[in-house]
């Protein structure tokens, strides 16, 4: 017992390794998560305390945890056995692809990457990049939905900085959680999505196991009270317009309603812009009938840190105006679970289109549309003058003694954009160059009717 041993020297540090290691993971590791969790407990209860709408425990349950029940929930289970028998694999071979969706779905929410990280950041993005104006109704809309219910924000989808805007406004609100799409699967932008509270969605995933696990996680976070952001429209619109809206993540959130439970209140968000960033690729992409954009990472990196170097330079060169506006919020309880997810949507995006903010870029370019020769600035301030009294309450410049200053800055962003020309006789379209007029006239036109030609 009291003799010595000799081991060569790699084989006693490799013994010590192994201790540590063991150590660390039964004692050290243990108390460490312990600190650390009750440190956080306590910075998202006075986080709570300035929240309109606090961050539900659901939100901060533990991924691995979420993970667990969604795959063993029972409507998970009878899907996994049907998925089994269909394709002849056994069970286990299914389980494990469920628990592969469920890890893939499942995001891993950290209040400090959120809070302190993630609004941070959008705020310094946004207010590098545009002047922001939000409805005059929008603190009144959220103050009216009760405490008790979940708010889902129903989004109509110009650009992707629409996930930057809606981040930074509503950073006062609650932590949103939303669907993104398989662009942003793309490491380190994927931890930072997930940490972000973010959900992926395979767009064009058609199998049953798939949408079962992706269904019960949505309805499980619905039930949990957690705040949702959805982009009904399931892409960028192409041609400025509202497009169709894609029943999917609705049908999911109808599906598991519990008259019962809580209420889930829908709020349409009207977003617009002087200038989306992405304009010419979804032209181009419409243009050719596709959703191939080819932007590239790199590229869009290289931009955030250019606007940052110019923000920390104190040179920022706006794009104009982000506008965002809520619309009438919606009840489902007592719009009724049990009508068409159809009609609930139609609602939903006709809410949004009464919302719709109406900037001067766009209304300017809605009164060029069309027009074979040039238009002075005075007769186009005169135009978007009498086009755009009756919509004082969503338009940003609502001061009719200030629009022949905002009509010159929306021809000056316009004339920087490559877009219009000023000649001796007034502005005009520049050549080959229509399709972006009717991008950002369309996304108005639907406020107007036939009144545009008349002024």
């Amino acid at each position: 017992m009291t003799q010595v041993v000799e081991i060569p020297l790699w084989l006693f540090v490799l013994i010590v390794l192994f201790a540590a290691v063991t150590f660390a993971s039964h004692f050290l590791f243990p108390s460490v998560r312990w600190f650390f969790r009750r440190r956080l407990e306590r910075a998202v209860r006075r986080l709570n305390e300035r929240l309109t709408r606090p961050i539900e425990p659901f939100k901060l349950a533990r991924r691995y945890d979420m993970i667990q029940r969604l795959i063993y929930d029972p409507e998970v289970s009878r899907e996994i056995a049907n998925h089994a028998r269909s394709n002849n694999v056994p069970e286990n071979v299914a389980f494990e692809r469920a628990r592969a969706y469920a890890r893939e779905i499942v995001p891993s929410f950290s209040a400090f990457t959120y809070f302190g990280l993630g609004t941070r950041m959008a705020r310094l993005l946004v207010r590098s990049v545009y002047s922001v104006w939000t409805g005059p109704r929008n603190n009144e809309v959220i103050q009216s939905i009760p405490k008790d219910a979940t708010v889902v924000f129903i989004m109509n989808h110009r650009s992707n900085m629409d996930y930057v805007l809606m981040t930074y406004l509503a950073a006062q609100t609650s932590a949103l959680s939303y669907a993104v799409g398989e662009w942003a699967r793309v490491w380190p932008l994927s931890r930072l999505i997930r940490m972000m509270g973010a959900y992926f969605i395979r767009r064009k995933s058609r199998g049953g196991l798939y949408r079962k696990v992706l269904a019960r996680y949505v309805q499980m976070a619905i039930a949990g009270g957690v705040a949702q952001g959805i982009f009904p429209e399931g892409g960028l619109s192409l041609n400025g317009r509202l497009m169709p809206p894609r029943l999917g993540l609705l049908t999911y959130v109808r599906e598991g309603y519990d008259p019962e439970a809580r209420d889930v209140v829908f709020v349409p968000v009207a977003i617009n812009y002087d200038r989306v960033l992405e304009d010419r690729v979804l032209i181009a992409a419409g243009q050719r009938g596709d959703r191939r954009f080819g932007a590239r990472i790199s590229v869009v990196v290289k931009f955030i840190l250019g606007k940052f170097w110019q923000g920390l330079r104190g040179r920022v060169t706006r794009f104009g105006m982000a506008a965002m506006a809520f619309g009438e919020p919606l009840s489902l309880r007592e719009f009724g679970a049990d009508r068409p997810v159809e009609e609930l949507a139609d609602t939903l995006m006709h809410r949004i289109a009464d919302a719709m903010p109406v900037l001067v870029v766009p209304v300017v370019c809605h009164l060029l549309r069309d027009r074979a020769l040039p238009v002075s600035e005075a007769a186009l301030t005169e135009a978007v003058r009498d086009l755009t009294g009756p919509l004082s309450d969503t338009m940003p410049s609502a001061d009719l003694e200030t629009v022949s200053e905002t009509v010159c800055d929306a021809l000056v962003q316009l004339d920087k954009h490559g877009v219009v020309e000023k000649t001796s006789e007034g502005w005009r379209v520049r050549p080959d160059q229509e399709a972006v007029i009717d991008y950002y006239a369309n996304s108005i036109a639907h406020r107007f009717g036939s009144s545009a030609s008349a002024a």
